[in-house]
């Protein structure tokens, strides 16, 4: 039904002498995704993700980042549908067990938004992608981590990563949307 998952994932970031390298926290990030179901909307979200980036405020066009998703962890509640989109009909976990995200590079800084250019792969095709991302700062929690955070969001069509199934309504309609809208909330912890 959907995909984007992006999962892909993945925020951001990487390279200079003061960059550092953050990796993903799975309890304070989530990778969702929003696709048209007749005539209202499904949610999802990957539960199973890891990834890192590369952050140092002062050089955006150093920062870099890559996540894989497993795409078995597909959760929209319903174990019905959970088990077709894990099928053959939409992501074919057993031939194609993971999601990637790689960045390419990041334009258009203004304040705390950027785009964040990079290539998701969903089945055995990559496709460029651009993310409208939102940075939320670095700040120390209370155990005197380091953490970086961000929003990533964006728009894909499924069918040009091979996510073609769909039912034919008697009205001349379609049950599954092509456009899913994917939210990525990523919380990285800088890493020594």
């Amino acid at each position: 039904m959907m995909r984007p998952s992006i999962v892909l994932l993945a925020a951001l970031l990487a390279g200079s002498a003061d960059a550092a390298t953050y990796k993903l926290d799975p309890e304070h990030t989530s990778v969702m995704f929003r696709v048209r179901h007749l005539v209202g909307h499904v949610t999802g979200q990957f539960t199973k993700f890891d990834g890192t980036f590369d952050y140092d405020p002062k050089n955006p066009k150093a920062w870099k980042a890559s996540a894989t998703i497993d795409a078995a962890s597909v959760d929209t509640k319903t174990a019905q549908r959970d088990k077709h989109l894990r099928s053959e009909d939409f992501f074919n976990v057993e031939k194609y067990p993971k999601l990637s995200f790689v960045s390419t590079k990041v334009t258009a800084v203004k304040g705390n938004r950027t785009k964040l250019l990079g290539k998701l792969t969903i089945l055995d095709t990559t496709k460029p992608i651009a993310l409208d991302l939102e940075i939320g700062g670095v700040a120390k929690d209370s155990g005197g981590n380091e953490r970086a955070a961000f929003t990533a969001t964006g728009r894909i069509d499924r069918k040009d990563f091979g996510l073609i199934w769909n039912d034919t309504l008697e009205t001349g309609g379609v049950l599954v949307g092509d456009d899913v809208d994917i939210t990525i909330e990523v919380e990285g912890i800088r890493q020594k």
